[in-house]
């Protein structure tokens, strides 16, 4: 049985595609207040303003590209067991390759019913209108996990983590929670990589390899270093 390798990505990542973030300098932020665009509380009150908010983003995404960072982390799959949860809501891991993709604050190309969470549609294109209608007749909302809501699959990528043999961290800043504290699930013997140019808190708990890259750089690093441990074993 191939080892598993597990794989927590945040927006660092997507950034280096022109993906904007929103903590960073020059960020999203910025330019709307979180409680404005990214809140059930924004929707109920400005829904017109969130839609085109997502519009905004949902665009940039289908313009954006995988980088090498993404492109990298398929190559691993030849010799692994890849399993990546991501926080990032776009699908550059899926357009680059990568088959197994978790993704805990939902994805920016879908919707969902505002009553039914369990229907889920693709948006063809990049724009969600107000008169979008799901099956039963509900506004369709977007599949996004928005601030102060639940994170339906953080049980399951807990269940993941602690499944890993190795796991990795690239371009998050470990300050989103709960998603941050995955890591103090892998088990201890497990080794920990961090990929991120920044320093980054919350690694602490462990002995936690550091390559102090962006991730178009230091992914394929890591992953030949891993590909050229492990092929001989």
């Amino acid at each position: 049985m191939s080892r598993r390798i597990v794989v927590l990505t945040g927006a660092g990542i997507s950034a280096e595609s022109g993906i904007r973030t929103f903590r960073d300098s020059g960020g999203l932020w910025e330019e709307h207040d979180v409680t404005e665009v990214a809140t059930y509380e924004a929707w109920k009150k400005n829904p017109e303003l969130v839609l085109r908010f997502y519009n905004e983003r949902r665009k940039q995404v289908i313009e954006a590209q995988p980088n090498e960072g993404h492109k990298a982390l398929v190559r691993l799959e030849s010799k692994f067991d890849v399993q990546i949860i991501t926080q990032n809501v776009d699908d550059l891991h899926e357009r680059a390759g990568s088959k197994n993709i978790l993704h805990l604050h939902g994805e920016i190309r879908k919707a969902r019913s505002t009553y039914n969470p369990a229907l889920i549609y693709e948006i063809e294109g990049w724009e969600l209108t107000a008169t979008d209608r799901c099956e039963e007749g509900s506004r369709l909302r977007p599949h996004i996990v928005w601030f102060g809501e639940e994170v339906p699959e953080i049980e399951n990528a807990a269940a993941l983590a602690a499944t890993a043999d190795i796991f990795i961290i690239i371009g998050t800043s470990l300050n989103v929670y709960p998603a941050a504290g995955l890591v103090n699930y892998a088990p201890q013997a497990c080794p920990v990589f961090l990929i991120d140019p920044n320093e980054v808190g919350g690694t602490t708990v462990r002995n936690t390899i550091i390559i102090r890259e962006p991730a178009s750089k230091g992914v394929p690093i890591l992953v030949d270093k891993l590909l050229s441990a492990y092929t001989s074993k």
